[in-house]
């Protein structure tokens, strides 16, 4: 699959490269089931990605869209700030298949704080165990992969406030790391992981997958940089 034209479009004019346009809008499901601690930002996220040209969104809470008769209508699943225990087994399943025969996942912020004991979810989708992150502060971002459509346009070093969440150890010997947080820029108290990735692709059987713990305020879906970091991260899973 191949994001459509009206999306590579505007991620060029962000600053990012552009292959040759799709001819048809490609369709996104935004799943935003919150089971724990729910984020005001989910809202502005929902805009932001309906706002992608180039992409049909549907957005739902509702776990009973996860079969694979549903899920095979869809370019990529965006899993925005879920928390908790939000799919039961036979929906697990449905999400991995869909995913390992050639689907693409998204995760932004506290996706990594969703489905704890599924072990698909946080060792492949993830593979990263979220621990937790210290009070909202303002930090500097090592933009690492700049070819990468995550990171394509983006400074090398890019600075903005946000929760820096912080997981029990790097995933980078596991993942493509895009960017990095440099801890010496914001206070992380007893969270210093040393090497702190803080959004990563792979690819997880024919299909690919990619986290951003990037979006905790509302306002960071309206921040220019972020949009393209995030429209980036779609057209990749989409590829």
């Amino acid at each position: 699959m191949r994001l459509a034209g009206a999306l590579l479009a505007v991620i060029a004019a962000l600053g990012g490269p552009a292959p040759a346009p799709a001819s048809a809008r490609e369709r996104v499901l935004v799943f935003t089931r919150a089971e724990g601690f729910v984020h005001d930002s989910i809202p502005a996220g929902v805009a932001m990605l309906r706002g992608l040209p180039g992409v049909r969104v549907s957005v739902t809470a509702d776990p009973r869209r996860f079969t694979a008769a549903r899920l095979r209508r869809y370019a990529a699943v965006v899993f925005l700030s879920t928390t908790g225990d939000v799919l039961d087994r036979p929906q697990e399943r449905a999400l991995e298949r869909y995913v390992r025969r050639g689907g693409g996942w998204l995760g932004i912020h506290a996706a990594a704080d969703a489905e704890r004991g599924w072990r698909f979810y946080q060792d492949e989708l993830l593979a990263a165990r979220f621990t937790s992150h210290p009070p909202v502060q303002r930090a500097t971002i090592r933009v690492e992969d700049r070819r990468h459509p995550a990171g394509a346009g983006l400074p090398a070093r890019w600075t903005r406030t946000d929760e820096w969440y912080s997981f029990r150890s790097s995933p980078r010997r596991r993942v493509h790391v895009v960017a990095s947080v440099d801890e010496r820029t914001y206070d992380p108290g007893d969270l210093r992981m040393g090497d702190h990735p803080i959004a990563w692709a792979r690819r997880v059987g024919r299909g690919r997958a990619f986290y951003t713990a990037l979006g905790h305020t509302a306002g960071s879906f309206s921040e220019t940089r972020m949009r393209r970091h995030v429209a980036g991260a779609l057209r990749w899973v989409m590829r």
